[in-house]
Formats: C-alpha cells, sequence, structure tokens
C-alpha cells in the first residue's frame, strides 16, 4: 500500500479523551477513530492487525477441531428467561442492550452466546454418539458498559472470540477445557505477548473451573497474584493465601472503652494501641435479589483484612433460594440515602458489633428485617479481641465468641488476599503482584444451562442426560490493544511482529532524488511479492516527518534509501530496539525474510 492513497491520518498531540498509552497512541497514530461514548471505527492500519489476530485464534482453533459457525447478533429474550440471566444482565449488570421489536418481543444484542448455542444443541443433538462437539465464532458483541474507557479496552462494542463445547461427561470437558488452555497460551504466544494463565472468578457465566489469560501491562486494569516457583496464579477476585499470624492480644478482661474518633481501624488501633489483627471490624452490605427482597448482611473480618466483594456476592448467590430468588442484582455497601429506606433509626457507623440489633431495620415486604450475618475466617479463632460497642464513640476490648459476642452460624472466606501473604500450597512462597489486562477466559460450565434449558442427549443406556458445557472467550480487539500497552516507547507503538499492519515501510527521504525514488519502488515490489507486507511512504513531505510517522504506527523494520544508496546499499532500522543496519540492497528480501521467520516462530 502506498501511504499518499491510504486514509492516513496522524496527531501530534495526545487526545483528550484518551487516559492510558495505548489509547493515546492508538488514536494519535490512526489506527482507530471515536464515534461515541464507548463506539471506534477501526482504521484500514487497525483492520490489518484485527485480521492478523483473528487468524491466529481461527488457526489454533481448529487445529483442536472446533467447528466455526456464526450465531445472530439479536436474541430473544425467551432464551435469557429460561437461564434465569434476564434480569442478571438487563438490571443486575445492566450490560445488555435490550429492546422491544414492532410485535412486542423483547430482544437482547448479544454480549455474550451461551443461551442461543445451547438452543442448537438442544434442537440438534439427539444421541452420545454425536457428542463432543465444539462450535465457536468470531463476531462483533455489544456491552452496555457503565463507564466506557480506555478504548478498546472497555468499549460497548467490541470483537471476540467466543466458543462453546458439549459433553456427556466431566472427564471430556476437562480435556477439552486442557485443550483450550493450550490453544490460549499458544494465542497469545504466537501474537508475540508475555502473559500469565491465572484462576479465575466465574461471575456471571456461571459454572465451576476457570481460567483468565492475562496480557502483563502496568496499566492493567486487573491485579494478578502469583507465586515465584511458578506453582500459583489467580486474580486478586479468586486468590487464596493464608494471612499473617493474629498478634497476641493486650486485653485479659472485658470492658466498654470510650474510643472517640475512632471510626476507621488506624484510627482505634493507634488510640487503643493495638493490632489491627486483634480487631473484629462490623461491615454492611446491602443486597438485592431478584425477587425483590432486599437483604442487610453484616460481615465480621479480622482488621487488618479486606471483604472480597466478588466473594461475598458468591456466597449471597448461593443463598438466593432462601430469598425466593435466583439471583443477587446489586450488593453495595448502603450510603446514607440507601439506609433512609430501610433503617427505623441512624446506625452506629464505624462502631457497630457483631451483635447489631435487628431494630435498626424497619420492617416491609421488600426488606428482611433481620440482619443477616457472616463471619469471616479469620476472625472465628480470634479471642479478647476489641470490637464496636453499637454506641457511636465506643468500643469494647477484651471480647470473646460465644460469650460477650455469638459467633455467626456462616462462617465463610471472603477476605482479599494481597501481595506478601504466604501461599496456600507452600508456605515458604508469598504472594507477588503484577497487573495484567484480562484478554482470554475460559469455563467448566457443567450443567448450568442445559439443564435451566432442558438441553439433554440420550445416553448409550437410553437415558435422557443434559449435556455437559464449556465456554471458551477471547477479546480479539482488546488483545491488539493490549499488545500495545505491552510495548511503546516515548516514539510510538512497538508492534510484535506476527500482528502488526505491515512487516516494512520504506520511508523516501526526498521524493525529488530519482535513485532513492527508484530504488524504493523496486524494493516495494520486490518485498510484497515475496510475501513481506510493506508499506511505501511516498508522501511529499520532509524526511524528518516520515521518520516520527513510521515510529508512531510502529511497523517492525523501516527502510530508508538515503546516504547509502551510493554504496549499493540502504539503512534498515528495527523499531523495537532503533538499531540501524546498512544492507545491501539485494540482500533486503532475504534479510528481512529471515528476521520476520525468527520474530514469528
Amino acid at each position: 500500500m502506498r501511504l499518499s492513497q491510504m486514509l492516513f491520518v496522524t496527531l501530534r498531540e495526545d487526545p483528550a479523551e484518551a487516559e492510558i498509552p495505548s489509547h493515546k497512541l492508538l488514536l494519535r497514530a490512526g489506527y482507530i477513530r471515536r464515534i461515541g461514548s464507548g463506539l471506534y471505527a477501526y482504521l484500514p492500519l487497525m483492520w490489518r492487525v484485527l485480521k492478523k489476530v483473528s487468524q491466529i485464534v481461527r488457526e489454533e482453533m481448529d487445529a483442536t477441531g472446533a467447528q466455526e459457525c456464526l450465531l445472530p447478533q439479536l436474541q430473544p429474550a425467551d432464551l435469557w428467561r429460561e437461564s434465569g440471566r434476564w434480569d442478571t444482565y438487563t438490571q443486575a449488570e445492566g450490560i445488555m442492550f435490550a429492546m422491544t421489536d414492532r410485535q412486542q418481543r423483547e430482544l437482547g444484542l448479544g454480549p455474550t452466546h451461551e443461551e442461543v448455542i445451547t438452543t442448537i444443541a438442544k434442537d440438534m443433538i439427539r444421541s452420545y454418539r454425536q457428542l463432543p462437539v465444539h462450535l465457536y465464532q468470531i463476531q462483533t458483541k455489544f456491552r452496555d458498559e457503565i463507564r466506557p474507557r480506555f478504548g478498546l479496552m472497555r468499549g460497548r462494542e467490541f470483537i471476540m472470540k467466543d466458543g462453546y463445547s458439549f459433553h456427556t461427561n466431566e472427564e471430556s470437558l476437562k480435556k477439552t477445557y486442557q485443550d483450550m488452555a493450550q490453544a490460549y497460551s499458544n494465542m497469545l504466544r504466537r501474537s508475540g505477548l508475555q502473559f500469565r494463565a491465572v484462576d479465575a472468578d466465574s461471575g456471571a457465566i456461571g459454572g465451576s473451573g476457570s481460567q483468565e489469560f492475562m496480557v502483563l501491562a502496568e496499566a492493567g486494569e486487573d491485579e494478578v497474584l502469583y507465586t515465584e516457583d511458578g506453582q500459583y496464579a489467580a486474580n486478586v477476585e479468586k486468590a487464596v493465601s493464608m494471612p499473617a499470624d493474629a498478634e497476641p492480644s493486650p486485653f485479659a478482661t472485658f470492658e466498654k472503652r470510650e474510643t472517640p474518633g475512632t471510626e476507621t481501624i488506624d484510627k482505634l488501633c493507634k488510640f487503643l494501641k493495638c493490632s489491627p489483627t486483634q480487631v473484629v471490624k462490623n461491615v454492611l452490605y446491602q443486597a438485592v435479589y431478584d425477587s425483590g427482597i432486599t437483604v442487610l448482611v453484616l460481615v465480621s473480618i479480622r482488621g487488618d483484612q479486606d471483604v472480597n466483594q466478588v466473594k461475598l456476592l458468591n456466597e449471597l448467590t448461593k443463598l438466593a433460594g432462601n430469598y425466593q430468588a435466583k439471583t443477587v442484582l446489586f450488593l453495595t455497601v448502603p450510603d446514607a440515602e440507601a439506609q433512609r429506606k430501610w433503617a427505623a433509626k441512624s446506625l452506629p457507623l464505624g462502631y457497630m458489633a457483631p451483635d447489631v440489633a435487628d431494630d435498626y431495620i424497619a420492617g416491609s415486604k421488600e426488606v428482611n428485617s433481620k440482619f443477616f450475618r457472616l463471619v469471616d475466617r479469620t476472625a472465628v479463632d480470634l479471642t479478647n479481641f476489641v470490637t464496636g460497642s453499637n454506641e457511636s464513640g465506643y468500643h469494647v476490648v477484651g471480647a470473646n465468641w460465644d460469650k460477650e459476642f455469638p459467633l455467626p452460624a456462616t462462617v465463610v472466606g471472603v477476605r482479599t488476599a494481597k501481595k506478601g501473604d504466604r501461599a496456600v500450597h507452600n508456605p515458604e512462597q508469598t504472594l507477588q503482584s503484577a497487573r495484567g489486562i484480562e484478554v482470554g477466559h475460559i469455563f467448566q460450565l457443567g450443567t448450568k444451562y442445559s439443564l435451566a434449558m432442558g438441553a439433554t442427549y440420550t445416553s448409550e443406556q437410553g437415558e435422557e442426560m443434559p449435556f455437559v458445557m464449556g465456554c471458551y472467550g477471547v477479546g480479539v480487539s482488546r488483545l491488539a490493544q493490549s499488545a500495545v500497552e505491552q510495548s511503546y516507547d516515548k516514539d510510538g507503538i512497538i508492534w510484535p511482529v506476527a500482528i502488526a499492519p505491515y512487516h516494512a515501510i520504506i520511508s523516501i527521504p526526498n521524493i525529488s532524488d530519482a535513485q532513492q525514488v527508484e530504488v524504493a519502488e523496486k524494493l516495494y515490489a520486490e518485498l510484497n511479492q515475496s510475501g513481506i507486507e510493506t508499506l511505501l511512504d511516498d508522501r511529499d513531505e520532509r524526511a524528518g516527518v516520515k521518520f516520527k510517522d513510521a515510529d508512531l504506527i510502529g511497523i517492525p523494520y523501516r527502510i530508508v534509501p538515503g546516504r547509502s544508496l551510493k554504496a549499493g546499499k540502504v539503512e534498515v532500522v528495527e523499531r523495537a530496539t532503533h538499531q540501524s543496519h546498512e544492507i545491501l540492497i539485494d540482500e533486503v528480501n532475504s534479510t528481512l525474510k529471515q528476521w520476520i521467520d525468527a520474530a514469528i516462530k
């Protein structure tokens, strides 16, 4: 492609809307253009990158025996109600675009396709002889993000590969799951990315085991906790660890003490001269179930620990049946406005005890009139601990479970693991932290959807059995931007060779110089003919402008037919290192081919 004929506009200044380096660079380099909130046009250079990523994904999927298809983007609400996820996606998470057609039929714009694919399997797969089956697609998805940001990282429209497998048993599912783990590792390795596979929470997709594939980058929204022995890695939402041992309590007897201005753990511990490991803090949450019932949840946890809201949500979801519900729509720490809707009197926030009285709640059909009490394992074995007194400005010290306070019946593990904690598999290993961008996620769904939607096959014994399912997703557009976030410098993007829009760019310093133009045209034709994808910058611009643009757009190799032509050579500059080589014109093709082959192995 000749740059003079391409839709190609670069910017010298960072766009005001962009927050992270990759977003700024993709806009500045003319790869994408913002059309609306969370909506971007993929311009010619970006589309070439996305096609290359898609092809790598496609090749790895096909190599496992998966079959490519294409599913409808518009999905009937009835399918989502069948699975029990309509309210979760349209209300709780609120990420599905929902609409009504002219026949007053409710539809959703697909953020994911479990319901559609399960319906297809239900209609078409009758016998165990047809299993296993693995179908996938590469398609645009839609999610109504509350706060679209970071360009393609968190847009409302994006390109994704999603795949779904159907099996007769868990053993068959686990084989495909392992095949996908390897295929996803291959995809990221072939794309030239540094990544880490981590244990993850299954979220709204559901199921049992799941694993995320994180591209390592400082701007990553996710925190990854791992051990240096390579035996453990998990998203912070899922990670488990051994907390530090609790220090001995300095309080031997139970008493109430005035503790003014100590509504935080730090202030309390400074005032009482005690360790936060000897404090039981009581954190109030408000859970709204899809049955319309609001439950006030009091979590007692050790003072130096934080509640992991994802783990707490999972625990509360297990209890949905107790409230005539299927799922939790919202889980929040209730602010003053929320409290006014159900509080019978002002709560002693910052000073609550594990036995705060139920009469703080004004009972109604919508609100459960009792606190549901949970205790984290970190607080269970504490003795002579410090906690609230249910009176503002006062705490109690020297308290014990089943003496001064009843131990809550429900014991859970909802603490947030953190850097420096001891590893569960080996206490000599401590958790390390890294930032990551989630680009892939694989799930062992089990029978979650097949049971809900009545999707069965006939077994060898003639029984009707639910499909055992797996689900596997890769964010194609997100992966492309994450490559930029992982690899750039002050001059611009540094694309991995395998997914760069072009392998090389020929920058003619002076288009008025006939020899420069002749050599450039000759190399341009030869390189493209031999399979080395090459741009020709034949614009009537200063050499400095061309070189800056070549660095900005991140093409791996820049060829300059300049002063070295007198010696029958051209300058070849490696974008990643800025290393310059003078290469004989007749050897440019073979040299680049050797470099490119080595880079994409």
